[in-house]
């Protein structure tokens, strides 16, 4: 008797929980920690579902699920020219969360889509209005005029602009070519200076030591001394010593006064010769 009434009611439950499976589940919405529900009956909005789990009138009641967390969108490279008439390719970042849900739904279709465009015009203008080399220097501020200006148009629709970063400009080969030269030209000129500046303290310190010198003789002669020490250490060296013009030429009038001396002295001689001869 007890195993036919088990039986039978094994058999009158198992249909029973099938059909109100089918029927309450429908019924149910489970929303997660960092999402809002919005609840819209007969497509008027009723309420806001808070995360757990929500019961709802199925076929009538219709729920669109918001994640209030901050969202990435891309910014794809746009071709921008810049105040100075040069064209680069730009692309960047939005971060952006969903503040206020409601307005974001019913305020703006597809809000994240919005967002994308309207940030792609923003960052076409603000690059257009600034030449390349502030904004090769200044992304930080050229980021932030673009996140005022989109934060200002999507308020109303509840979104609220964390942040914008610019992640890349991309330059014409050219401009690189160009910008590379002007690199190397300057740090030629830094070289250059810092070489001309050395050798300025250098002649100073050479014209003091030469003042110092100059009034002690012994001084010098210790200091060729010294010189001729330095040289002889190293035989294999080979040492080039410049003389003055005025030294050489020196040396050529008293050769030249040598010959004529010897010239004369020798004509004498023959003359006394000659007379002897005679």
């Amino acid at each position: 008797m007890i195993e036919t009434l088990i039986g039978t009611l094994s058999f009158i439950c198992f249909p029973v929980g099938i059909i109100l499976m089918i029927i309450i589940l429908p019924m149910m919405r489970i929303i997660r920690e960092w999402e809002i529900g919005l609840l819209f009956r007969f497509g008027k909005y009723t309420k806001k579902l808070n995360p757990g789990i929500n019961f709802i009138i199925p076929w009538i009641d219709n729920v669109i699920i918001v994640d209030t967390r901050v969202q990435t969108v891309d910014i794809p490279k746009q071709e921008t020219i810049t105040k100075d008439n040069i064209s680069i390719m730009v692309n960047g970042v939005i971060y952006f969360k969903v503040e206020n849900v409601e307005k974001a739904i019913m305020k703006i279709q597809q809000y994240r889509y919005a967002v994308s465009q309207y940030s792609q015009t923003a960052l076409r203008d603000v690059v257009g209005e600034a030449e390349l080399d502030y904004l090769l220097t200044n992304r930080e501020d050229i980021a932030d005029r673009i996140q005022a200006i989109v934060d200002k148009e999507t308020a109303p629709w509840g979104i609220d602009i964390t942040s914008i970063k610019i992640q890349d400009i991309e330059l014409p080969q050219n401009m690189k070519r160009v910008m590379a030269r002007q690199a190397e030209a300057e740090r030629e000129k830094r070289a250059t200076i810092i070489k001309s500046e050395g050798e300025v303290i250098a002649a100073k310190n050479l014209a003091s030591a030469a003042n110092i010198l100059s009034s002690h003789p012994a001084s010098i002669h210790l200091r060729t001394l010294q010189t001729i020490s330095d040289i002889s250490s190293d035989p294999s060296t080979k040492y080039v010593f410049t003389i003055p013009l005025e030294i050489l030429e020196a040396f050529k009038a008293f050769s030249d006064g040598n010959n004529n001396t010897v010239g004369i002295f020798k004509g004498k001689k023959a003359g006394i010769k000659k007379v002897i001869k005679k």
